[in-house]
């Protein structure tokens, strides 16, 4: 347990950097579970200070904590807020100069830094395994920040997450005996079901959960049935007309439709722009740093944007086509009314048939069909792939052979050795691999009770919101 002097030591340190008399709730907690070097599970909904809770016991220990994070402009936006503050903490990612990435590896070999922000694939690339598996250098915590990101991505777009659950027997293995390593997940939104998954791919032992319910009653929830392609549009005009220069977020599902709805909104003189993964870095930083400032009223956006950016003020947020996840749903409109002021989250949808207006059913059937020829890559990589091998040696050997075997792994068809080798442990599955499919979205867009007390049954709390619903939806008005 922490004793009294280091409770005062570690509120003391809390107000000297951020300036707060005391924690929110459950941050006290968190940092305290942190220091005493054990694992944990927290879920905290968006802007609920999480940052806090793994930076402050980073900065209270001698050894480095490491960062796991999804996103660039995530890990560079905390690093920057860091120095700001003149606390030691740097990043890596590949598109750091040459010089300054030697100069990061170089701190963490003089015990410089206590933060070390870096992606699963750079952490697992050699030449920062090298560095930080050097058994002089004490690491202290590994925190992976939005950890929803290993079940949305983990199995077929970003397969190195499902290699982080070897890596803290990995990096024990070269430090001195007696050493330890305390794993915590941050997200905002993990179902049972997700927790699951995060707890068993990383392989938290007996983990401290702090489960705290995103239920925002200042964050309006509206669906709405779009019977046409020019009804979609209007409807999401009327409702950026009514927030009349207000700050906000669209959210669609393609880089084309992005910059399709931006060249509309540009002809309508609204100072705008689209974002997605095939923009450079610098034109990412600009379009995030002009939203920030106010200079751009909104963005239209694809499922990165956002994730980590602090903006208060973000009055309504609009879903042009909904995500697959609830998870992706319920992160997105998180970012509305963060300073506690109302926000208007609307999601519109096609009528049932899909008769008049296709373009949802088309959209699902296509990241399906897309689901379906990984899946059945993967099963006819688990004919091939040797016993046991380098899975470098089968990515470079099969197209897509890093994503299949995050795909048998997570039917536990293979297990990974270390960070770097798998070996084969089941051939039962061979032939039975599917694709999941998740319906709960689909129900969440046609339910009639109140769309919050749905979403919190499914991310599994219960009666938060009572039992006359939020009174704030678009259904619970309906009833009114």
């Amino acid at each position: 347990m922490t004793n009294k002097n280091q409770v005062t030591n570690i509120r003391a340190t809390f107000k000297k950097i951020w300036g707060y008399d005391d924690f929110r709730p459950p941050q006290g907690e968190i940092v305290q579970t942190i220091l005493t070097g054990k694992d944990a599970l927290i879920v905290m909904p968006t802007g609920g200070g999480k940052s806090i809770c793994f930076q402050l016991p980073a900065l209270l220990q001698n050894g480095l904590t490491l960062v796991v994070s999804p996103l660039v402009a995530l890990m560079e936006n905390q690093v920057e807020e860091l120095k700001q503050k003149h606390l030691p903490a740097a990043l890596l990612h590949n598109e750091l100069s040459r010089k300054k990435r030697k100069e990061n590896l170089t701190a963490i070999q003089e015990k410089k830094l206590r933060l070390l922000y870096l992606s699963p694939e750079t952490l697992l690339s050699p030449p920062v395994w090298e560095k930080i598996a050097e058994p002089a250098v004490e690491i202290n915590a590994i925190i992976l920040d939005e950890a929803h990101c290993l079940v949305q991505w983990g199995e077929t777009f970003r397969p190195a997450y499902r290699r982080l659950g070897v890596v803290r027997k990995a990096l024990l293995k070269e430090k001195p005996k007696g050493s330890k390593i305390a794993i915590a997940a941050f997200t905002a939104t993990a179902n049972p079901s997700a927790q699951k998954i995060i707890t068993q791919t990383l392989k938290l032992e007996n983990p401290q959960a702090f489960l705290i319910n995103p239920y925002r009653s200042n964050l309006h929830l509206k669906v709405q049935i779009a019977w046409t392609a020019k009804c979609r549009r209007d409807l999401m005009l009327n409702l950026i007309k009514e927030h009349n220069q207000q700050t906000g977020l669209i959210y669609v599902r393609s880089r084309r439709q992005s910059e399709e709805l931006a060249e509309l909104f540009t002809t309508l003189n609204y100072k705008t722009a689209a974002y997605h993964a095939g923009l450079s870095p610098q034109e990412r930083r600009e379009i995030e740093t002009s939203w920030l400032s106010g200079e751009t009223q909104f963005v239209v956006c694809t499922s990165a944007f956002g994730m980590g950016i602090n903006k208060p003020d973000v009055r309504w947020v609009v879903h042009f086509q909904a995500p697959l996840l609830l998870s992706e749903y319920i992160q997105e409109v998180g970012r509305g009314g963060r300073d506690g002021k109302k926000a208007d989250a609307l999601t519109l949808i096609s009528e049932p048939t899909g008769i008049l207006n296709p373009s949802d059913k088309q959209l699902r059937q296509f990241f399906l069909k897309k689901l379906e020829q990984q899946y059945d890559k993967a099963k006819q990589l688990a004919k091939k792939i040797p016993e046991q091998g380098e899975i470098a040696a089968i990515s470079q050997q099969y197209k897509d052979g890093e994503i299949a075997l995050s795909l048998l792994h997570s039917f536990g068809q293979i297990e990974w050795e270390d960070p770097f080798n798998y070996r084969r442990v089941d051939n039962s599955y061979a032939g039975k691999i599917e694709p999941g499919k998740d319906n709960q979205m689909n129900e969440y867009l046609r339910t009639k009770k109140c769309r919050w007390q749905f979403l919190l049954d499914a991310f599994g709390f219960r009666e938060e919101v009572g039992r006359g619903g939020c009174g704030n939806c678009d259904n619970c008005l309906r009833r009114k």
